[in-house]
Order: C-alpha cells, then sequence, then structure tokens
C-alpha cells in the first residue's frame, strides 16, 4: 500500500511542479513568436489630406491613400527610432478643371512623367486606384514648391519630401509624400 501512495505523492508533485513550468514556458513562447506584419488599411477620409496637401493642390474632392512609418518593422519589442517617417502616398480627385489649372502654369514646366506611379513603388494595395489608361504628367519644380508649402505649414506635420503627378483628362493627382518628424 505504501507503494501505491508513493505513486501519487509523486504525480501531485510534478503536476503542482510542472503546471508553473508549463505557464512559464507558454509565455515565453508567446512573446518571443514573432507578429505577423501589420498592412496599412486604405483610408478614404479627406481631412488630413486637404490639411496637409490643400494649401497647393486645393480642395481635394475624393482620395484612396496609404499613411504608415515606413521604419515601423511590426516588432514592438524593439527600440523606438529617435526619428520617424511618415510616408502619405495615394490617389486624388482634384474638383473639375483643378490639374489643368495646376499643370498649366507656366513657371513649373510640367512634362510628361517618366513612368506610371506604379512604377515608382507604389503599394500594391493602391494598383486598383490608378487608371491604366492615364497620361501622368510631372515637375521637379512644382514638387519643389509643394515640398516648401508643407514645410511653411505647421511644425508637427514634419519635414515634407515628395512627387506628385497629376493626369488632366480625369482630374487625378498621385501623391508620395514622406514626413520626417524629428
Amino acid at each position: 500500500m505504501d507503494t501505491q501512495r508513493g505513486h501519487t505523492n509523486r504525480r501531485r508533485f510534478l503536476l503542482i511542479a510542472g503546471l508553473p513550468l508549463l505557464t512559464v514556458g507558454a509565455g515565453l513562447t508567446y512573446l518571443m513568436w514573432p507578429e505577423p506584419p501589420r498592412r496599412p488599411e486604405v483610408r478614404t477620409d479627406l481631412e488630413p489630406l486637404n490639411r496637409r496637401l490643400g494649401p497647393f493642390l486645393g480642395e481635394l474632392t475624393d482620395a484612396r491613400w496609404l499613411g504608415y512609418d515606413i521604419d515601423d518593422t511590426g516588432d514592438s519589442r524593439g527600440v523606438p527610432g529617435p526619428d520617424s517617417r511618415i510616408r502619405v502616398v495615394g490617389v486624388a480627385h482634384l474638383p473639375a478643371g483643378g490639374a489643368a489649372a495646376i499643370t498649366g502654369k507656366p513657371d513649373h514646366a510640367f512634362a510628361a512623367a517618366g513612368g506610371a506611379p506604379s512604377d515608382h513603388d507604389l503599394p500594391a494595395a493602391l494598383m486598383q486606384y490608378l487608371p491604366a489608361a492615364a497620361t501622368w504628367q510631372h515637375s521637379p519644380s512644382f514638387d519643389a514648391y509643394a515640398n516648401g508649402q508643407g514645410a511653411a505649414g505647421q511644425a508637427s506635420d514634419g519635414i515634407p519630401s515628395g512627387r506628385y503627378v497629376f493626369d488632366t483628362a480625369r482630374d487625378l493627382v498621385h501623391f508620395d509624400v514622406l514626413y520626417l518628424f524629428t
């Protein structure tokens, strides 16, 4: 009968000692398991875009865009960097004649863009919103003007550097702006 009691005590001891060890092991596994990468969702709200881009583009009427930290690896356990780089990229409609009004200014000397916006590292989530037959126009002079106008805004909006291309037939603008927050 002592033999039976010895087995029971040993099992009880293993259960009492092993349960906390299993719990700690499961917790460590959860903490060490890599998180799936977070993908930004396509946004349609206009207020943030009109606040940042409106001073030089005019009032946007419809937009599909992404805004995300390009340095965010999705690892919440990493050490944050001293600077944030926020990419704001998308396509938006201008009011009727808005694209022609911008591209028609001689001081910016717009010319045919060197390739479609999809050739410039456009996120896959936005590809469906760019018309295939669009005729894009670009001006480095306008980019410099727009980036200067954005930098002249609130300091809390970061320091912008971006590229803007326009399709006058559809009153579209494709924007790809990087804001540096220091």
